[in-house]
């Protein structure tokens, strides 16, 4: 939301001379400031006040120094608590030039002006526009976005950083302990610190403590389904949903997404995406998912987040969900794009210190905060290789840690010449971290290097030490591998339990689970390629599939 014009604010007790003063500013200054006009002292003081509350840019303050409850260098003195930055102008009768030069240092007195000042042409508006020109040069217009205000080491504060961040809302980050803007707006919107973090909308609303389902209520965001029925509902929206929502919408299917989180699954959280077909120079995973969901909702597709599918349920032929909050969706098909979740480090300090310094996947959020300082990186694979690009723009030192000998066996050539090239970037081959350590926030890691256990000072520690399949609400109704991937198409006819589940006449479809109309794609199918490219892939002919289930 852009700022409003700045204000002058013109004040005098004498009706004749306020409406003269208004007249002439209105005359030359309207264009590009608001004007307006006070009659008295205390009550410019309470409208004062009351632009601060709003954060009005208050550019210019024009008082007339003989008014009887408050006079004009009192008044002006005042200001300077709410609007430091503001010029001041004194409008003095001759008597009064003695009390308008003391008041150049009292109150910091930008100019006085003999009354009357005709004409404005010469005697006014010459040195109000040098004041004005002079307040522009140093004015921040306020931040038009939303706000988000809390402590550096908060995991909550790191979740709505992460959040925002994921649907490319634009933001501006306070942290409390460092900024004094930020325990200023706190407590003019009457909060303490206890109410932190605290997210204030671009219509000046403060939420305390808010949910990441209040927030995703302030950027518009659905949160329940619109229709009683639907063609297709595809649960997930990492690269495979999102191509589902695509093709569904696009090809008149009734279709909705669900997604837990943010768009774009763990491909989402990637700096940058280099090998992906048709983007020579790359892009961010935030970038490429923020762009496929506008692409979906623009073609028809509804989208529910941040919500969970608790349960699903067959009922005469039909698919119910059931969502975390109870409510229920009924569709016709559904397709399983769940992803993978990154799992997790199993070492002392890891749980204590997560999202205090302890961070899975990429955390793009965190990497400014991590300004010539150490960051260390857990594990080899593309993930690893493209935080490590990126968080060594603002590290001192970025550390990759890895078990075996090189890069070789998991990650692309590309990222691996990179990496190899990047001066600030080094590998710790046949090493692991032992230990996470800090008190209220990481601080250093013990890392066991070729047998030699280190203590070593550490701003950050990032984790992608491969995922594990998010299914764990739908292997009760699905066959899934040992580990959780769900089985589809000739990988589930194959497997011993399929003749006791599988009643239909024909064989599954290629992306079919062992439920009729119920189809896996991504990373949380069996067999599934690891790549965002094969995900978008499987979630178009999911759709394909779902089409012929529904001509049946």
């Amino acid at each position: 939301m852009p700022d409003k014009k700045p204000i002058i604010l013109a004040v005098d007790d004498d009706p004749q001379v306020l409406a003269a003063i208004a007249r002439d500013l209105r005359q030359e200054f309207s264009e590009e400031y608001r004007i307006l006009r006070v009659n008295s002292g205390p009550e410019a003081l309470t409208t004062i006040k009351e632009l601060h509350e709003k954060e009005e840019p208050l550019a210019l303050i024009v008082a007339d120094q003989r008014m009887p409850e408050l006079e004009g260098v009192e008044l002006l003195t005042a200001s300077r608590e709410f609007f430091p930055d503001a010029k001041r102008v004194l409008l003095t009768a001759y008597a009064d030039t003695e009390a308008a030069v003391r008041a150049i240092n009292s109150a910091r007195l930008d100019h006085y002006l003999m009354k009357p000042w005709d004409p404005p042409e010469n005697l006014l508006y010459p040195i109000l526009h040098d004041l004005l020109t002079a307040w522009q040069v140093t004015h921040k217009p306020r931040f038009g976005g939303i706000r988000l205000i809390g402590f550096q080491w908060s995991p909550l504060s790191h979740e709505l950083k992460d959040f925002l961040s994921g649907y490319m809302v634009g933001y501006q980050w306070l942290d409390y302990e460092t900024n004094p803007e930020a325990k200023e707006l706190v407590k003019a919107r009457g909060f303490t610190s206890s109410d932190l973090p605290l997210i204030i909308c671009a219509d000046g609303k403060a939420v305390a403590n808010p949910t990441k389902t209040a927030l995703a209520e302030h950027l518009n965001i659905a949160n329940q389904p619109l229709q009683d029925l639907y063609d297709v509902v595809v649960v997930g929206a990492g690269p495979s949903g999102l191509a589902a929502a695509v093709y569904g919408a696009s090809e008149g299917l009734k279709t909705l997404i669900v997604e837990r989180q943010t768009p774009g699954g763990q491909a989402g959280t990637s700096s940058r995406i280099e090998n992906y077909l048709g983007f020579p120079t790359g892009l961010s995973g935030a970038e490429l998912a923020f762009r496929a969901w506008t692409q979906a909702v623009r073609l028809g597709a509804e989208f529910l987040a941040p919500q969970e599918v608790a349960d699903l349920c067959i009922q005469d032929g039909y698919k119910v969900l059931t969502l975390s909050d109870g409510r229920e969706i009924s569709t016709k098909a559904v397709v399983l794009t769940t992803g993978v979740s990154y799992r997790t480090l199993d070492v002392p300090g890891m749980e204590r210190l997560s999202g205090a310094g302890v961070y899975y996947g990429a955390a793009r959020t965190e990497a400014r905060s991590c300004d010539e300082q150490d960051v260390y990186i857990v594990g080899g694979g593309n993930s690893a290789g493209q935080a490590a690009m990126y968080l060594a723009t603002y590290a001192r030192k970025v550390f990759i840690v890895i078990r075996g000998a090189n890069l070789a066996a998991s990650m692309s050539a590309y990222l691996i010449e990179q990496i190899r090239t990047t001066p600030n970037i080094e590998l710790l081959s046949h090493s692991q971290i032992k230990e996470a350590c800090g008190q209220d926030h990481l601080e250093a890691v013990m890392v066991d290097v070729n047998g030699t256990v280190e203590k070593r000072p550490a701003r950050a520690l990032f984790v992608f030490i491969g995922a594990k399949p998010s299914t764990e609400w739908i292997c009760d109704q699905v066959l899934c591998d040992g580990k959780g991937f769900l089985l589809t198409g000739r990988d589930l006819v194959t497997d011993p339990r399929y003749a006791e589940v599988w009643k239909k006449d024909r064989e599954p479809y290629l992306l079919e689970t062992c439920v009729p109309g119920i189809f896996a794609a991504g990373d949380s199918r069996a067999g599934a390629m690891a790549r965002v490219a094969s995900a978008v892939g499987e979630g178009s002919m999911a759709i394909k599939f779902v089409h012929q289930y529904l001509d049946e």
